[in-house]
């Protein structure tokens, strides 16, 4: 059975539950919480979570129906998940001669037209009504979120006529790098222009922009299937790009967005590419952005960014796996939380970022000529947290998109992360007055839970609130953000039974 919306009744699921006494069979667990472990990256403020737009904004934006139920299902922070940060694709566009993308969602339009490139430079108009869907979801979401809300730009490719191959999917050869050498600032002029026209135009200030993508790797290859891509060598092609985006948006008087980088697809990666970064171009970098895809060095990435003084984001990852021994729907969201759980403990970043809260579609016709993928298998791992269906203009959740609003409805922007060993994420309040633990329990019987304050001293002395909120089960017959029965502090600990396969959050105190 699937559970669809089409209004905020069906959206929320919340049902009343008590929190039992664990049986026999037992997976106790004793976790502290030491606000010693208060993050350092940056200024040691939690910014927010988020998804990037593409490619799910660029396939549900024609409709302003779906548009509207996922600006409120991903952004509405009182009755959805309360995402504040949103990556924007400025798309490179591709030779419209090509016809290889097969994905419905993918094929992303850039907004140049008319290029020429005769005598080695490049000049191009303007065609500001192309991207229409994915700026269409955007305006929508800042509506819904109100003020606050983030928008970083990020760049999956240069359009088609600087590169190469000629195609906006990567190289000949997919270990080369795909810019061609004298477009350098042709492409920076591209990324600051859209930026410049965003904010003038429309009243879209990005925040940030990453002109590269996963671009230390060999996925990017012309006439790929799949996605627009650039491979950009660590060293001094990665440091050409940002200095010459930095120079870009200071001859716009865009001074104030940051730049971001290198996006990396792995930890390890991200590591290397900044320690080939020049000078000049970690100078320029405010924030390192990482994917989590692979490697482990999340402390080593973490300590070089306080070292450096930079900021520090995960600014994408998802997967299709699961996570508990016959957990059923809540394999996926298991699999989610304890993704969250590792980065935010191993990095302590100051934003997380899902790839895409949309990655498959319903459609009887398609679009563009393509077909779409349909419903996926909930009792097994997808990507994504929410299936769009076009022929129903609705938006089909899952056990994932209740999992990941256990962390983004509860840790807030401005809070402070504090690291933890164990199965649990924990945050306390801008305000330091309310403590929030969130608890991953992939086992298949029902544990006990002691959560040991005593290093607050006494700042929650016994009695203090303790709020209990859990997703467990499937989606018919589930928990989505149930509230429980309260709890209390007792003894500087709180104890509590944790359902089999279920994700608890935690909040001690008053706001």
């Amino acid at each position: 059975m699937k559970r669809r919306i089409g209004c905020w009744l069906l959206l929320l699921g919340l049902t009343a539950a008590g929190c039992s006494p664990a049986t026999g069979g037992q997976a106790d667990l004793r976790l502290s919480v030491d606000p010693a472990n208060l993050s350092r990256v940056g200024s040691g403020v939690f910014e927010g979570w988020g998804t990037s737009l593409c490619w799910w904004a660029n396939r549900i934006g024609y409709s302003d129906t779906l548009s509207q139920l996922a600006a409120e299902a991903f952004c509405d922070p009182a009755r959805g998940l309360g995402l504040n940060i949103l990556r924007y694709n400025i798309g490179g566009g591709d030779d419209p001669a090509h016809d290889h993308i097969t994905r419905t969602d993918s094929m992303m339009p850039g907004y140049w037209r008319n290029p020429q490139t005769e005598g080695g430079a490049y000049t191009w108009d303007y065609d500001w009504e192309q991207d229409r869907n994915q700026r269409n979801v955007l305006e929508k979401c800042m509506n819904v979120y109100g003020e606050g809300l983030m928008v970083e730009a990020f760049s999956n490719s240069p359009p088609y006529f600087m590169t190469e191959s000629g195609c906006t999917s990567g190289a000949v050869s997919a270990f080369r790098d795909n810019l061609k050498p004298d477009a350098y600032g042709a492409f920076a002029r591209y990324l600051a222009d859209v930026a410049e026209h965003f904010s003038a135009e429309w009243g879209i200030r990005f925040q940030s922009i990453s002109p590269m993508n996963e671009p230390d790797t060999a996925y990017w290859s012309a006439m790929s299937p799949k996605q627009e891509g650039c491979h950009f060598d660590s060293g001094a092609s990665q440091s050409r790009i940002l200095t010459a985006l930095a120079e870009a948006l200071k001859a716009r008087g865009l001074k104030d967005i940051l730049i971001s980088g290198t996006d990396e697809t792995s930890i390890d990666t991200q590591l290397l590419s900044w320690s080939r970064l020049s000078p000049e171009a970690k100078a320029a970098v405010s924030r390192i952005d990482t994917h989590t895809y692979g490697g482990s060095r999340r402390a080593d990435l973490r300590e070089t960014a306080i070292r450096e003084g930079k900021n520090l984001w995960m600014s994408e990852v998802d997967g299709g796996e699961t996570l508990g021994k016959g957990a059923g729907e809540m394999g996926a969201a298991l699999w989610l939380g304890q993704r969250i759980v590792d980065d935010l403990n191993g990095l302590t970043p100051s934003a997380w970022i899902l790839w895409q809260v949309i990655d498959s579609h319903i459609s009887r016709d398609g679009y563009l000529g393509r077909k779409d993928t349909g419903m996926v298998h909930t009792g097994g791992g997808y990507w994504g947290t929410a299936v769009a269906d076009h022929d129903r203009q609705e938006l089909v959740l899952t056990m994932k998109y209740y999992a990941f609003g256990q962390f983004s409805r509860y840790i807030r922007p401005g809070s402070r992360l504090i690291r933890m060993d164990g199965p649990a994420v924990a945050a306390l309040s801008e305000s330091g007055t309310q403590l929030t633990v969130t608890v991953v329990h992939a086992e298949g019987a029902p544990g006990t839970l002691a959560l040991d304050l005593s290093a607050f001293g006494g700042r929650f002395p016994d009695g203090s609130p303790v709020r209990v909120i859990r997703t467990s089960g499937s989606m018919a017959r589930g928990e989505h953000w149930a509230e429980l029965s309260p709890l209390s502090v007792t003894g500087r600990n709180v104890s509590a039974s944790l359902a089999p396969h279920s994700i608890t959050t935690f909040i001690v105190g008053d706001p």
